[in-house]
C-alpha cells in the first residue's frame, strides 16, 4: 500500500518560520552564555594579546576607590559601549558596590586573582587557589565574569597556561600599555594609547595609584570618536576567532 503525504505551501512556511526562529533564538542565548576556554592551539595554550578587529580598552583594579567610579561615569557619560574590567578578588570583595556598578553599565567583567600576586614568584597550587578564590567572590556577589584571566602584575611564566586553561580561563596580556600605572604626564598617557591599531589590546588602570588615567580619558576617548574606531570587548576578541597568541618562555 502507497501512502502519500499532502503539505500545504502556507502551512509549511509557517513550519519554517517557527524553525528559523528557534534555531535563532538558541543560537542567541548561546552567545550571551558563552564562557571561553582557555585560547589554545597545536601546541598547547597560549596567552592572548591581540585580535583583528577593533581595539579593547582594557581596565585593571586592584585597589582603592576614588579612581574607578569616575572612569565608569565617564565611559557611560561618552556612550561606550564595550569596556572590559580586570578585577582582583580581594579588592571587589571590599568594593561590591562598584563592582555592582561596572556590571549595571554593561561592561566586561574579568579575573585578575584574588591577591595581588605574582604568578612567576609563586608555586602552582598557589596560583590555582589565587583563581579559584578570585572566582568564589564573584559567584558570592551574583556577579557574572567571563572566563578571562590576566595575570595581577602582568608577570607569568608557562606554568600559568595549563593551569588556567584546566579551570577553564583564557589569560590575557596586552598589546599597548599606557604606562598610566607610571602617571608619567596625560600628555604621555594619551600618546601611548594612541598609537594603537585595530586588534590592538589597550592596558589602562582605574586603581587608586593610576592618578593621571580619568584625566587623560576624555583626550582618548575623543580621538577615538574622532577616528570612528570600534571599540570592542575581549570577549568578541575572542569569538572572533582572530586572536593572536604568544609563545610564552621561562
Amino acid at each position: 500500500m502507497n501512502y502519500f503525504l499532502i503539505l500545504n505551501g502556507k502551512r509549511l512556511k509557517n513550519y519554517a518560520v517557527i524553525i528559523l526562529t528557534a534555531f535563532v533564538t538558541a543560537w542567541f542565548f548561546y552567545i550571551q552564555n558563552l564562557s571561553f576556554s582557555a585560547f589554545s592551539t597545536d601546541d598547547g595554550p597560549k596567552a592572548v594579546y591581540k585580535g583583528k578587529n577593533g581595539i579593547a580598552l582594557t581596565f585593571n583594579i586592584a585597589w582603592g576607590n576614588s579612581k574607578a567610579e569616575p572612569i565608569i561615569d565617564l565611559l557611560v557619560e561618552k556612550d561606550v559601549k564595550a569596556a572590559t574590567f580586570f578585577l582582583s578578588g580581594s579588592w571587589a570583595e571590599q568594593h561590591p558596590n562598584i563592582v555592582e556598578k561596572i556590571a549595571k553599565a554593561g561592561y566586561e567583567i574579568g579575573l585578575l586573582g584574588y591577591e595581588y600576586l605574582d604568578y612567576e614568584e609563586v608555586e602552582d597550587k598557589k596560583i590555582r587557589q589565587d583563581i579559584l578564590k578570585a572566582e568564589e567572590v564573584f559567584t558570592k556577589l551574583n556577579i557574572k565574569h567571563k572566563k578571562i584571566l590576566r595575570a595581577p602584575n602582568g608577570h607569568f611564566d608557562n606554568r600559568l597556561l595549563p593551569i588556567a586553561e584546566k579551570l577553564g580561563y583564557t589569560v590575557v596580556h596586552w598589546s599597548i600599555d599606557s604606562k598610566d600605572w607610571k602617571n608619567p604626564g596625560i600628555e604621555t598617557i594619551v600618546n601611548n594609547v594612541s598609537e594603537a591599531k585595530a586588534g590592538d589590546i589597550i592596558l589602562l588602570h582605574a586603581s587608586d595609584s593610576a592618578k593621571e588615567t580619568a584625566v587623560a580619558l576624555p583626550e582618548i576617548l575623543n580621538k577615538f570618536s574622532e577616528s570612528k574606531t570600534n571599540l570592542v570587548t575581549i570577549s568578541e576578541i575572542l569569538i572572533d576567532g582572530t586572536a593572536n597568541s604568544k609563545e610564552i618562555t621561562d
